[in-house]
């Protein structure tokens, strides 16, 4: 092959060629999963070197981009990238220019591992600490993002289950590095609990993925959250996400809706409860009533015993019986049948011959008066054959 046949470039159409082949053959953005391995900021623009441990490349997220950017990452952080190519064809330089960068998994989990080792060697992870929820809450802070869908179902849940608790909703972002943020906002409400009455916390955000959780698993953020000075209820993300908030606060809720249903007690069920209540009183006050009821009557009864109209009439009824039973014992009822009495001369009943001698003068009293009369002889028992 002659020198003549084989193609001609300057290093300018060279480059540009190159630069022409890149745009045809990519995509304007994709998806780029790396590690940085290093980081430098320089006039407002920050440079990267990310690598997957094979290879690496350059990156740069524009100062107009890094202003916006809600996770700003560090060396050793695992990211996921949204980029397109840049080819520079003045030197033929080429680096992957960054749209939005975010932290993959791996940095999620180990910044979730590094504060909760940390938090439990400090004791600000243990169930002891964990206090009760109350029963009647006066007042609750929410703080989410408003609007939101979480908030409204929230609201309306609160109104349905206990309506006379009073909300405040504290609005705070949720999506990027908005720690310090949220966190200012908790002071503030730590402030002036005691003011507005304020029986717990609500800290809520609805759906995302675990990566946009990752600010609750902020030091600082759960630091205040630990120690806030009233009960803390966590609505965050999904059942299946757990973040360092939820290990640090006094109860997690699989939901924002959750979280509610959860601290309020359910109207519904505190009627039930009224009403079993209320027929208990009535059972216990009907039972009361007929006990003292009952007391009345054998209190009247004794005080009717004890009139002297009715003791009267018992003494008269007990002489009567008294003297009907001296009349069926009275002597005269055996002298009418035939019987008689026999007296001696000192006017004592006869009952042997023993006590009687010859001679002496007896008195025989009969049912219609008396005969005296003397002894002539005296004879003792004939035995019968």
């Amino acid at each position: 092959m002659t020198l003549e046949a084989l193609p001609n470039y300057s290093v300018r159409e060279l480059n540009e060629a190159i630069g022409s082949l890149l745009a045809r053959g990519f995509a304007p953005r994709f998806l780029l999963n790396a590690s940085v391995s290093k980081s430098q900021l320089k006039k407002g623009h920050l440079w990267l070197t990310v690598t997957d441990g094979e290879a690496s490349i350059s990156a740069v997220v524009w100062a107009s981009v890094l202003s916006k950017l809600a996770f700003k990452p560090q060396e050793g952080d695992g990211v996921i990238i949204v980029g397109k190519l840049n080819f520079w064809e003045t030197r033929a330089s080429l680096v992957v220019q960054v749209w939005d960068i975010r932290p993959s998994m791996s940095t999620v989990l180990r910044q979730f591992e590094v504060v909760k080792a940390l938090f439990l060697k400090e004791g600000l992870i243990d169930s002891a600490r964990k206090r009760a929820l109350p029963n009647y809450p006066r007042s609750i802070a929410i703080m989410t993002s408003v609007p939101s869908s979480a908030l409204a179902d929230m609201l309306r849940t609160a109104k349905e289950r206990w309506p006379i608790t009073r909300l405040f909703i504290v609005p705070i972002p949720v999506q990027g590095s908005v720690a310090d943020k949220i966190q200012t906002a908790l002071i503030k409400i730590a402030n002036c609990q005691d003011q507005f009455e304020v029986d717990a916390l609500v800290l809520a955000r609805g759906g995302g993925s675990r990566e946009d959780l990752m600010v609750f698993d902020n030091e600082d953020l759960c630091r205040e959250l630990a120690n806030f000075p009233v009960p803390v209820v966590t609505g965050l993300g999904h059942e299946d996400d757990f973040t360092v908030a939820d290990l640090v606060a006094d109860h997690r809720a699989a939901t924002p809706t959750a979280a509610i249903v959860d601290l309020l007690p359910s109207l519904s069920l505190a009627k039930d409860h009224c009403s079993q209540k209320r027929q208990r009183l009535h059972d216990y006050l009907m039972w009361a009533i007929r006990k003292e009821r009952h007391l009345l009557l054998n209190k009247q009864e004794i005080l009717l015993s004890c009139e002297p109209h009715t003791l009267i009439q018992k003494k008269r009824d007990s002489l009567t019986q008294k003297h009907k039973l001296l009349k069926a014992l009275s002597p005269d009822r055996w002298l009418m049948r035939g019987f008689s009495i026999v007296r001696n001369s000192l006017g004592r009943p006869v009952r042997s011959i023993k006590e009687i001698s010859e001679q002496e003068v007896l008195t025989i009293q009969l049912s219609d008066g008396q005969i005296d009369s003397c002894v002539d002889k005296i004879h003792s028992q004939i035995p019968c054959e």
